[in-house]
């Protein structure tokens, strides 16, 4: 009696019904821990649609049931449900191999039910003090407004209230303190200065003593991305051919105060370095952190044999996950600002003489670099191309394009018209697939299926995503199913906290970077055992 005194009873039936289908594998494994948080909201959220059910049932004054009817309905969907749980709970652990296995991981022996369960318990009973919170926020609200207004007035005005309350005190503080915190933290450790990464004496290079950028404001990722440009000699060992040391700028964010002033410092320092004489030259929006991919420009560099030149911009600490889900408009500023000062030098210069330009972003650097310009301002004289990789799925023409694509080809891996501007690439390529010539703009997407950063989709909540139609993309389960609410909250907690090897999920493969790279660009002059041994090391490199 005291159990249903304080829970409802179609709340737990609908709940736990929904925690049995959060255990059905998603686009990557998950451990103990992240199956117990998916479980526990999934559990959460069917709670709160039983009891959404039984008050509309009620409200419209349906016919009750005799209690001993009643009864003997609860007891058999009680004995229902547990079964079903407790049968899903032993399967879990298969389903998640089935993913490990196809990503080729070492499988778990077992699972640990108690673990998921005791965690998914926890998160549940968290949120149910939150939806009672709000419940008692609502009703407080409502008995005073009643005072003075009619009852039903009283409690949409309260319904109003008790919502915006809640949500200011979300979004206003709690998100915020944590994406401060996150950020504080971040950037303490974009700080830290490694002891192997040593400052550069030539004055030609970015950070030395001649340099306009200083070395200790650039961060971390800034000094690692700078440090581990290849040498001349390293790239030389693969070709017979004249090579050179590509050139790197990086602009950390305590280079200046203003998005302006960064922006002008990067043009002139990558003027210092020559870098407009190379013969191909990349804007590379980094990811939340301001980490760039080695591979995503090193496959390039090599490539084109060191005559490559490529400036990068931090304007975060966040990783990407973080600033897409609660702060996607990150990045915006700066990527706009660095992609103007640079693109209008460029434009300045001879078309004959200045370097080919190409855009370049991973993640939510990919967000920020296609909204780094306006392409009725470069429609007149536009740069050759962009390869942005792992998309957001909030990415407006990315989005524009999988949902226009032509009928039959697939949204993991989109034809879009004749492909003669847009094409799609996965680990099986995809970019020489194309009916047209590809023309002299170029945009190429390398996606894996299994990216939830790509394809998580909010519409998830009520009908089943594209990309789960057959054929599936070759790194996603078959036994993945789509349920109403449980998908979703199984993509979201895969994006915000999913782990997998390289080569699958938002983990992108130095040979696919290699691939890619070569189809947008064309570089000549390589013979086909040069390149089959040059994408052997890329491919050497992720082990």
């Amino acid at each position: 009696m005291i159990f249903k005194r304080y829970f409802s009873t179609s709340g737990l039936l609908v709940g736990t019904f929904f925690f049995a289908l959060s255990m059905t594998p998603s686009l990557l494994p998950r451990t103990d821990f992240y199956q117990g948080l998916v479980s526990g909201l999934s559990m959460a959220a069917g709670y709160g649609i039983g009891v959404l059910f039984i008050w509309l049932y009620t409200y419209f004054q349906m016919p009750q049931p005799k209690q001993k009817t009643q009864k003997k309905l609860q007891i058999t969907a009680a004995v229902i449900s547990i079964l079903t749980a407790v049968i899903f709970l032993w399967r879990a652990n298969g389903w998640q191999n089935s993913i490990r296995e196809l990503m080729q991981m070492e499988e778990t022996a077992s699972g640990q039910p108690l673990i998921i369960g005791a965690i998914a318990l926890m998160v549940f009973l968290a949120v149910i003090m939150i939806a009672r919170a709000i419940r008692w926020t609502f009703r407080f609200v409502t008995r005073k407004i009643e005072l003075i207004l009619p009852q039903r007035v009283s409690m949409v005005i309260g319904l109003i209230i008790s919502f915006f309350l809640f949500w200011s005190i979300v979004d206003g503080v709690l998100f915020s303190s944590i994406l401060h915190t996150a950020d504080s933290t971040y950037e303490q450790v974009d700080s830290l200065i490694e002891p192997e990464v040593e400052k550069p004496d030539d004055p030609m290079k970015v950070g030395s003593l001649a340099s306009l950028l200083s070395w200790e404001d650039m961060g971390r990722t800034g000094r690692s991305f700078l440090f581990r440009t290849p040498s001349a000699e390293e790239i030389q060992s693969f070709t017979n051919q004249p090579v050179m040391e590509p050139i790197r700028v990086y602009v950390g964010m305590h280079t200046a105060e203003s998005v302006e002033e960064r922006a002008a410092l990067a043009l002139q320092e990558m003027i210092r370095v020559n870098a407009f004489e190379r013969e191909i030259l990349v804007i590379i929006t980094p990811t939340g952190t301001g980490w760039v991919d080695p591979a995503s420009i090193s496959t390039l560099e090599f490539l084109h044999r060191g005559n490559v030149a490529s400036i990068a911009a931090q304007y975060s600490y966040l990783p990407s996950p973080l600033s897409l889900m609660f702060r996607d408009e990150y990045g915006v500023e700066m990527a706009q600002g660095l992609f103007n000062e640079v693109y209008n030098y460029w434009k300045s210069l001879p078309a004959d003489t200045r370097p080919r330009l190409y855009l370049h972003g991973l993640s939510l650097g990919a967000l920020n670099s296609d909204r780094s310009f306006d392409l009725f301002d470069i429609i007149d004289d536009p740069f050759h191309g962009a390869l942005w990789v792992g998309p957001p799925f909030r990415k407006t023409t990315w989005r524009t394009t999988t949902d226009r694509r032509n009928p039959g080809s697939p949204a993991w891996l989109p034809e879009f018209r004749d492909g003669s501007v847009v094409r799609f690439a996965n680990q099986n390529g995809g970019l020489h697939n194309a009916e047209a010539e590809w023309g002299s703009f170029r945009i190429a997407y390398l996606q894996y299926a299994s990216d939830p950063i790509t394809f998580f989709e909010p519409r998830s909540f009520s009908r089943a995503p594209a990309w789960m139609n057959e054929p599936r993309g070759p790194d996603v389960s078959e036994q993945l199913r789509w349920f109403p609410v449980v998908t979703m909250v199984q993509l979201a907690v895969d994006m915000l906290l999913g782990t997998e090897p390289t080569g699958y999920g938002h983990e992108y493969a130095a040979e696919h970077y290699f691939d890619s790279w070569y189809a947008l660009t064309e570089p000549e002059g390589w013979s086909r055992e040069e390149l089959e041994e040059l994408r052997r090391y890329f491919e050497e490199s992720n082990r």
